[in-house]
């Protein structure tokens, strides 16, 4: 099925009708209807705020612990010297006061489905309408043998939620004499990000190639190969980093010892300096709260791609990173989700009927140097009979790292962060 102009007017068409949709009343009785949305990261705080700008009348709330917004795309950046922490953190208050949006600075821990409530360490209970789950993903440090004890003394870090683990990697690196080792794995797929992992060692290794240059970074992959763009991967380490980064396919972590500073693979006892172990990875955790980690290993959330309406929790809607789906787990199709969910929730809530064959879009730039970057672009339309995501005609991803997709990235970046935030 091809994707062309008239198929992208009509989408644009159908989000222009939402946009002017009158208010509507609760489900519940008198007053408008509330959605709860739990999780302000780039699937979050998008749909909360196309709630608002679509209608109005609909009360939303976000429930979300931290109080600022600290950004997982460009954090590598931070980790390769060419931006901080500072760089990548922002504020939710322009988005909470432009669109209204009332807030509540809490955990939940409890969701009960029949009664349509959710539950929050702090003790507070909410009633909704329709409940929006957006939490990224679990890391189960569990799946690495030693991992927890290793997290604990601060010797082991994922870093893949951007934040503190971030800072206390940086500074791990460092901290690393020049001639030392870095040792960081690759989960196997799937998982947050597909190119983050070896985008990571790219700017590693140019911080690397800087300031520490007889210095040598050890790549081991869980998966068979490159799991996303690795005709671009392979062209910067060849290009730029021939020699630094030893790349060991098919070798995950199984254990580590942060006394002897070892990854154990099934093949290889990997010593470091600095180790920076990525273990697998789940749907979060407030999904099982709702009883709506339901693939076949308990491990994903299956959502009917329509509504992203889960198929076990009637009225609780997933998006981003939790999501099973043929889709990419990144930030840009986070806001995609989001997007779909927030028009399908106005839709119900006002009677009508969602479009049933919703596209999405996804566009991820992955920097290989200091100066260059290279990008992919893929368009989906969801095929409601084979119940899948068909990849449209067009599109394409770079072979080759370049300097104007480096402006690019940044570029999108702040527009993406602006698009969720203000």
């Amino acid at each position: 099925m091809k994707f062309n102009r008239r198929d992208f007017l009509t989408a644009s068409a159908a989000i222009t009708a939402a946009s002017a949709l009158p208010g509507c009343a609760s489900i519940g009785g008198s007053g408008a209807p509330h959605v709860v949305v739990v999780g302000a990261g780039f699937g979050g705080t998008t749909c909360a705020k196309y709630i608002r700008m679509w209608d109005p009348k609909i009360k939303v709330t976000i429930i979300e612990p931290n109080d600022k917004f600290i950004s997982c795309p460009i954090s590598n950046w931070v980790l390769g010297g060419m931006k901080t922490m500072a760089d990548i953190t922002h504020s939710y208050d322009t988005l909470m006061k432009k669109y209204s949006i009332n807030w509540v600075k809490d955990t939940v821990v409890g969701i009960d489905v029949d009664k349509r409530t959710v539950r929050t360490a702090g003790g507070q209970t909410l009633a909704y309408d329709r409940l929006v789950l957006a939490p990224g993903v679990e890391i189960r440090t569990d799946t690495v043998e030693g991992y927890k004890e290793a997290a604990a003394a601060q010797k082991v870090v994922h870093a893949w939620k951007a934040g503190p683990e971030t800072a206390l990697l940086r500074k791990q690196l460092e901290a690393m004499p020049d001639g030392g080792v870095f040792v960081m794995s690759v989960p196997t797929v799937p998982y947050r990000c597909p190119p983050g992992p070896y985008e990571r060692a790219c700017l590693v290794a140019s911080y690397f190639k800087k300031h520490k240059p007889k210095s040598k970074i050890i790549l081991l992959d869980g998966n068979q190969d490159v799991a996303s763009k690795p005709a671009l991967f392979k062209w910067a380490w060849k290009t730029y980093y021939d020699g630094m980064i030893d790349y060991r396919p098919n070798n995950g972590p199984k254990r580590v010892d942060h006394k002897t500073m070892t990854v154990h693979t099934e093949f290889d006892d990997v010593k470091g300096d600095v180790l920076n172990v990525v273990p697998a990875q789940r749907a979060g955790e407030v999904t099982a709260l709702a009883g709506a980690r339901n693939d076949s290993n308990k491990v994903w959330c299956v959502v009917d791609f329509v509504t992203f309406e889960s198929t076990a929790a009637k009225n609780v809607h997933i998006i981003g990173d939790s999501v099973l789906s043929n889709l990419p787990k990144s930030g840009h199709m986070a806001t995609n989700h989001a997007k779909v969910c927030a028009s399908a929730i106005v839709e119900l809530l006002n009677g009508r009927q969602p479009t049933p064959t919703p596209v999405v879009a996804n566009t991820c730039y992955s920097a290989v140097s200091d100066s260059t970057s290279g990008h992919v672009a893929t368009v989906f339309r969801y095929n409601p009979e084979k119940k899948q995501w068909d990849t449209q005609p067009g599109g394409g991803a770079s072979s080759q790292g370049d300097e104007i997709n480096f402006v690019f990235t940044w570029a999108w970046a702040e527009n993406i962060w602006a698009e969720m935030l203000t």
